[in-house]
Formats: structure tokens, sequence, C-alpha cells
């Protein structure tokens, strides 16, 4: 199956919403493709793209002739590359009314084990998404990594607790960028909403995993988290749609890596489409990306297959941009290969 292909199916599969653009850069879409709830009128996930494209990259190729290698650990794991298929909640709403996110989460999950990476997936708008997406983690290969909402802190642990028993994943996240988005803020009868340090501190004793906070977007943010006890942080901004004018994660990613790299690690999400992206993010120190409406894109124009189609495609992406860049292996990438705005 060729990545065309998946685009010219997916047209046909998807709804009214999605243009499926060449690029996914929220520009057709507005802001209708990021779904229910949305705060932001502006064009954040444009802004979250754009400040990719303004980072550029230095070629050099005067190295030594190596095999290469994508892999790296992250949570005890091997990833053959460094990236996870990042949550969705409601696919339903947001495009046909046929869709259901449960079986986005199982081929999404299904494609990751083939290609050796990880799924991240959310409890959207009902918690009986975990039930189902425990079953198809176990299924195939203990996939996937739970993403929760910003609940109250009881309600969260007993969405935890639905893992008693049960194949435990890798890790487990806490979103807090979506704090105020008001659909959500409903859905939790109004217990929902931000976190302080000590209830992070609180889940992540109660977990008993490595813990994931995602939705940082400031180094005090990140400082924070770290303060936790954070695992890892993810720079987000819920795809530029909880909050207008904020800045993109490319723009924030640097400062971020020079406050906590060392002290957690860092994944980042937020407008990334092309293993050139992933490259860039790599170079100025974060440890993986996450990508979201694409793989979506992707799950529309092929399920399983179409979802392998794309990763196949960002990855040997991100292979080409370290050779000519001269990176034989992850660890190889530097900040000096690329060229930041000024």
């Amino acid at each position: 199956m060729e990545y065309r292909d998946v685009l010219e199916q997916a047209r046909k599969n998807i709804g009214p919403n999605c243009r499926v653009c060449p690029v996914c850069n929220g520009i057709a879409c507005g802001n209708t493709m990021p779904g229910p709830g949305s705060k932001a009128p502006g064009l954040g996930a444009n802004d979250n793209y754009n400040a990719w494209r303004k980072i550029k990259l230095n070629m050099d190729t005067i190295v030594e002739q190596k095999p290469m290698d994508t892999s790296i650990e992250l949570f005890g794991r091997t990833l053959a590359f460094p990236l996870l298929t990042a949550p969705i909640g409601s696919i339903k709403m947001q495009f046909t009314p046929e869709s259901n996110v449960a079986d986005f989460n199982d081929q999404c999950m299904a494609a990751c084990e083939t290609r050796g990476i990880l799924h991240a997936y959310g409890n959207g708008r009902t918690d009986d998404i975990f039930e189902q997406a425990i079953a198809s983690s176990a299924k195939y290969g203990n996939t996937g990594i739970p993403v929760y909402n910003p609940d109250s802190v009881e309600n969260i642990k007993q969405l935890m607790d639905m893992y008693k028993g049960q194949l435990p994943p890798v890790a487990m996240s806490i979103v807090v960028d979506s704090a105020g988005l008001p659909h959500l803020n409903s859905l939790m009868g109004g217990k929902g909403g931000t976190k302080s340090v000590n209830d992070l501190k609180e889940l992540k004793a109660y977990m008993g995993l490595p813990m994931i906070v995602k939705g940082i977007m400031t180094v005090k943010g990140a400082l924070k988290a770290v303060e936790a006890g954070a695992d890892a942080i993810i720079v987000s901004n819920h795809g530029g749609r909880v909050l207008s004018d904020t800045p993109a994660t490319a723009e924030v990613l640097p400062e971020i890596v020079d406050a906590v790299k060392g002290k957690t690690k860092i994944l980042v999400d937020g407008g990334i489409r092309s293993g050139l992206d992933v490259f860039k993010a790599l170079a100025i120190g974060a440890d993986a990306c996450l990508i979201c409406r694409p793989v979506l894109i992707a799950y529309y124009g092929g399920r399983q297959e179409g979802i392998e189609c794309y990763l196949d495609k960002i990855k040997a992406e991100l292979m080409d941009t370290m050779y000519m860049c001269g990176a034989s292996s992850i660890s190889d990438i530097s900040r000096e290969m690329i060229r930041l705005p000024k």
C-alpha cells in the first residue's frame, strides 16, 4: 500500500470536517478538525506546524559510513524509532457517527506492535474506552499507554484501578493542558481541572508506574512536573486548541530542554508531520515525539495497514535526514545539526 493510496481512501471515509490535505496543517479545516469543546478560535494547529518549518537542517555527509540505528530506550522498552502515536478522544463526534475510537485504538496498537513503537490512548468522553484498550494492549504486545483526562484525583485513581489484575502498561499519563476545556469539565461533573504538584505526587505514588505529565509549555511548568516526580513530560498545547495565542511547541521546546534535560524524559507533539520534524525535535533535545491527526487519517485510509504505511514513511524520512546530517544513531543527533530561527 502506498501513502497516496492511504490518502485517497481516507477522503472517502473520514467525514466532512477533515479535507485530508496533502499535509495536515490545520488551514483548510480551521478549528472544525480538532473536535468538540475547542476554546481557541485561531490557527493554533497551523502555528505548531509552521514553527517546525522555520527550523532548518544542516547537511553534513563527510562522515564515516556506518549502519543506521533509529532505536531508543523508553520506559524500559526498546522502541524501533522515537515515536508514539498520540491519544484522541471521541472520533465519532469529530468525524463520522459510525466512527469507533475503540477500533482506532485497537488498530493503532496492532500497527505499533509490528513497527516496534507505542500507542497512547485517552478515555475521551467515556471511561469504557479503557476496558477495550486494556484488552487490545494485552493482545498486541502491551503497546498501549493510558492517558487520563484531568478529572478529580479520586476519579483518576478509580480508572487506574481498572488495571488491577491486568497486564500493567509501561507507563501512565496525566493530561494537564485540557484542564479548561468546557466539554471535559461538563463530563467530569465540574470536579476536574488543574492539578497541583501534590496532586501529581499522589497519583504517581498510587499508580506505581512511570508517570508522564502531558501539556507542559513553560520552564516553570516543566520544573513543577519534575518536582512532582514525572518520569517524562510531553511538551504540548493540545493541538493549539485550548488557549489562543500560545506559542508553538517547537518554540518552547529549546528552553524546556535546557532546564530539565537529564531530570526527566522529554517528549513533544503538535504539528510534527514528517521524519524531518522528528529529527528537528530530537536535535533540540527531545527524547521522542508523538503524532496524532495524520495517524488518524491513515486509519481511515487503511486501518492497520494504513497506519503501518504512515509509520514506515515517518521512519524512512527520519533515517534519510539522519544520513544527510551525519548521524548514524539517535544518540549522534545534536543541536548543531539544525539551524534554529533567530
